[in-house]
């Protein structure tokens, strides 16, 4: 530990608190209501905890942690300790709570004020000292009692410490101000941008623009009949080549692999029920985003064994979490010669990715990178367009949460389903404008969303710099240089010679007791 300011004192953690200490249970009624505290009552970040809940004694007087008013309550297992989950106990319904076998309780010690131990064992670096001593399992990894007893700590005399606490809380409160500002902010740009998809997709962005440009409008019947004559060349066309390298291959010996025939283009009908929901411009077409994909398929299993620390880019599911394609998680796969499933699975620029199970279901992406070589895994499927719907068009609608992700969604989760399938997509209603009017939208789209998120980078980076501020307030708390030193403060030193004493008095007339919860 660096030299303390004057007045100050070394210790552990131990000799100002008590580490989980009992409660004497005999003297308290089966029947009397106690406040009841499980790990989602205490919030993270900012100590506020709800003590209102109660439960009769006798349900709770085996397995639960004891504490009363005044404790600070830490959260001991992984993730809540490292999200913060600590607080100090406020006055409660009962004398004694009880929680969650995952919190360990701090009772500070005459002289010490709590709201300091708080502020001490809340702040990111206490905290990132727990989380590199942690014991125990992956995903169950918990901070043991003896870590928290053992952690050094410098001790002010009483009154500087609540003098630090002041100052603290001060000054967070007016970050605090500043944050919810922020984080208004932020709220009402990501309801802009779902009104502004959701304006784009209702037609209103383009009216002015139909309005110009009547030549370049079709009806929708007739828009969708010459989508499909064209769908139906690009299929004829499609078996035209097929039938070639087939005869090419039987020319050959019939070497290699057999060409795959490919398949006639499958019809998907409207659901009525979609139809009636969507408002669409009457220039406009609704239709199965089915009946517009050339391509569409998932990725496969098994490819555990293909993973390599280079070769080709594997998309998974956590890529497109922020619908779009993050690339700072890259895996990658090595797969042998000839794998077919690797040709199934090729992605190419331009193409739609959409995450089909897991956590980030809907989560969807627009690849607009040339990879030299890039396969999805089994939770993503891939999707290529035909060329009458622009592929950043389709992806805007499937963000917005009042179109296309809507779909997804009540498909994703209607009767219990853990995931999508590939019908699922294909029976995704879009409205479909000629590409002229696709490119418009999206021109607009994309002028204004880059715009709000500049703005959202720049809240975020003010979010992260009020934390940094936050930290440093600590930081200059715990080293003495946040408050000024009064000579008239009684010492620390002499605060934990009381504290001993004290101790040392009530061990003479009955054993001390403390738990060490696990």
């Amino acid at each position: 530990m660096t030299e303390l300011p004057k007045g100050w004192a070394p210790a552990r953690l131990s000799d100002i608190c008590d580490i989980n200490p009992r409660v004497d249970k005999s003297a308290i009624d089966h029947t009397q209501l106690v406040s009841f505290v499980p790990m989602p009552a205490v919030e993270a970040e900012n100590g506020r905890i709800d003590v209102l809940a109660t439960r009769p004694f006798g349900e709770v007087k085996q397995g639960y942690t004891p504490f009363q008013t005044g404790d600070v309550l830490f959260a001991k297992i992984t993730p809540c300790m490292e999200n913060g989950k600590m607080a100090i106990v406020p006055k409660m319904p009962s004398e004694y709570g009880f929680g969650s076998t995952e919190f360990h309780v701090l009772r500070p010690l005459c002289g010490v004020e709590p709201r300091f131990i708080y502020h001490m064992v809340s702040n990111q670096g206490f905290r990132y000292h727990a989380e590199h001593h942690m014991t125990g399992a992956v995903g169950q990894k918990r901070v043991p009692a003896s870590l928290l007893a053992d952690h050094p700590v410098a001790v002010p005399p009483l009154n500087e410490q609540r003098r630090i606490v002041q100052k603290i809380e001060a000054m967070f409160e007016q970050i605090d101000k500043g944050v919810e500002s922020l984080r208004v902010a932020k709220t009402t740009l990501g309801l802009y941008r779902q009104s502004l998809l959701k304006s784009a997709f209702e037609g209103r962005l383009t009216a002015t623009w139909r309005a110009q440009n009547p030549d370049k409008l079709e009806t929708p019947k007739t828009l969708l009949a010459r989508i499909q004559k064209e769908r139906e060349t690009r299929y004829k066309s499609a078996l035209d080549d097929w039938q070639t390298a087939l005869a090419e291959w039987r020319a050959g010996g019939e070497q290699g692999r057999k060409p795959a025939k490919p398949s006639r283009p499958e019809q998907f009908e409207v659901k009525a029920a979609l139809r009636e929901r969507i408002q669409a411009p009457k220039e406009w077409a609704l239709d199965a985003m089915g009946n517009h994909i050339d391509f569409l398929t998932s990725g496969s299993r098994g490819w555990a064994d293909y993973y390599a620390s280079e070769g080709a880019v594997f998309i998974r599911a956590q890529n497109l979490k922020f619908d779009r394609l993050e690339m700072n998680d890259i895996a990658y796969v090595k797969l042998p010669d000839g794998n077919s499933e690797g040709m199934r699975t090729l992605v190419r620029n331009g193409d739609l990715l959409i995450t089909i199970t897991g956590a980030n279901v809907t989560k969807t992406a627009v690849v607009e990178t040339d990879f030299d070589i890039a396969y999805v895994s089994q939770h993503v499927a891939l999707c290529r367009l035909g060329p009458e719907l622009l592929p950043r068009y389709v992806w805007n609608y499937l963000v917005s949460e009042a179109c296309g992700r809507k779909q997804l969604e009540d498909a994703a989760y209607g009767a219990g389903k853990p995931g999508l399938n590939l019908t699922n997509i294909s029976e995704v209603v879009v409205p479909i404008c000629s590409p002229a009017e696709q490119a418009e939208i999206t021109r607009i789209l994309d002028a204004r969303l880059t715009a709000a998120d500049a703005m959202e980078a720049e809240i975020n980076a003010a979010l992260l710099r009020a934390e940094a501020l936050r930290q440093s307030i600590l930081k200059q708390a715990f080293s003495g240089t946040l408050v000024p030193q009064d000579p008239t403060d009684e010492p620390a030193p002499t605060l934990l010679a009381h504290i001993k004493a004290e101790r040392a008095k009530a061990g003479k007339t009955k054993p001390r007791k403390t738990v060490h919860a696990g």
